[in-house]
C-alpha cells in the first residue's frame, strides 16, 4: 500500500520523489523504490525524521510499533505528524507509542490509488489538524473525515468496496457469454453498461430507483430480467458480504 501511495503522489505531482525519504529493515525493497521512482532510501533515520513533515507508519500491526515509536521520539520534531496506516491500530493505541500530544491521523487508504478515484477513511487527534495532512491525502484519492468509531465500518464497505463492483463485473460478463455473447464483447459491454450507469446517476440526481422505473416498460425485457434478478438474494447477499467483511475488519483489530 505505501508503493501505491508513493506511486500516486508522484505522477499527480503532489510530491516529488525528492521530497520523499523511506526506511525500510527490507533493502532489496529500499533498492527496489529508489530504482522506480527516485525516492531517498540512503539516508539515516536520523536524518529523514528530523526533517520530516509527515512520517508515514506502514508496518504490520504485529510488528515492533513502541520501538518504532521510540525512535520517532527521539529524532522526529514535536510538530511532525504520524500518518498511519497500520490496520487495527486505534488512535488512542499509537498515542501511546507515538506520544498522545503529536499529530495522530489515522488513515484506511483506498485501493484505487492509480485512478484518483475511491475515498480513504481518516480520523485525527485531537492534536491534528486536516491542512497538515489533505494534500498529501489527495494525491491518492479523494478523502473522507470520520469519527474513529465509523472506521471499520468504512474499511468493510468502502475499502473493500471495489471487491464487490469487480464481482459484479465479472458475474454480469459471464452472463452475456452465457446467453451467447463473445467472451470480448460482453466485457466491453459490461465495462461500459457499469461507467454509463454511475455517470448517469451522477448527471441526473435521481435515485436508482427511479430509473429503475423510466428503462423498465410493462411487461418489458428489462422488468423480467429484474424480476429474477429479486429472487436471487442478490441484494440481501451484497448487505451480507460487506457486514462479514466489517465483522472481520473488528476482528482484527480486537487481535491486535
Amino acid at each position: 500500500m505505501a508503493e501505491a501511495m508513493i506511486r500516486a503522489c508522484i505522477a499527480n505531482a503532489t510530491l516529488s520523489a525528492d521530497q520523499i525519504s523511506v526506511t525500510d529493515i527490507n533493502e532489496a525493497r529500499l533498492q527496489l523504490l529508489n530504482t522506480k521512482y527516485s525516492v531517498k532510501t540512503d539516508r539515516s533515520q536520523e536524518q529523514d525524521l528530523s526533517a520530516a513533515d509527515l512520517i508515514v507508519v506502514a508496518v504490520r500491526p504485529q510488528d515492533d510499533l513502541a520501538a518504532l515509536g521510540q525512535i520517532v521520539g527521539q529524532f522526529a520534531s514535536p510538530a511532525a505528524a504520524v500518518v498511519s496506516i497500520v490496520a487495527g491500530v486505534t488512535i488512542v493505541k499509537l498515542g501511546e507509542y507515538f506520544g498522545a500530544e503529536r499529530p495522530i491521523i489515522r488513515v484506511i487508504p483506498n485501493t484505487l490509488t492509480d485512478t484518483g478515484y475511491g475515498y480513504s477513511g481518516v480520523a485525527l487527534n485531537a492534536c491534528a489538524a486536516r491542512d497538515q495532512v489533505e494534500k498529501f491525502l489527495l494525491g491518492f484519492g479523494k478523502v473522507q473525515y470520520l469519527e474513529e468509531s465509523y472506521i471499520d465500518i468504512f474499511t468493510g464497505f468502502g475499502v473493500a468496496g471495489p471487491n464487490y463492483i469487480y464481482y459484479f463485473i465479472e458475474s454480469f460478463a459471464d452472463a452475456g457469454v452465457l446467453a451467447g455473447l463473445p467472451r470480448e464483447q460482453a466485457w466491453k459491454v459490461a465495462l461500459e453498461n457499469v461507467m454509463g450507469a454511475v455517470v448517469m446517476l451522477q448527471q441526473t440526481g435521481l435515485h436508482p430507483r427511479q430509473l429503475l422505473d423510466i428503462n423498465n416498460s410493462p411487461g418489458g425485457v428489462g422488468i423480467h430480467g429484474l424480476y429474477e434478478l429479486n429472487n436471487s438474494d442478490f441484494a440481501a447477499g451484497l448487505q451480507r458480504s460487506v457486514l462479514a467483511a466489517v465483522k472481520r475488519t473488528t476482528e482484527l483489530g480486537v487481535k491486535e
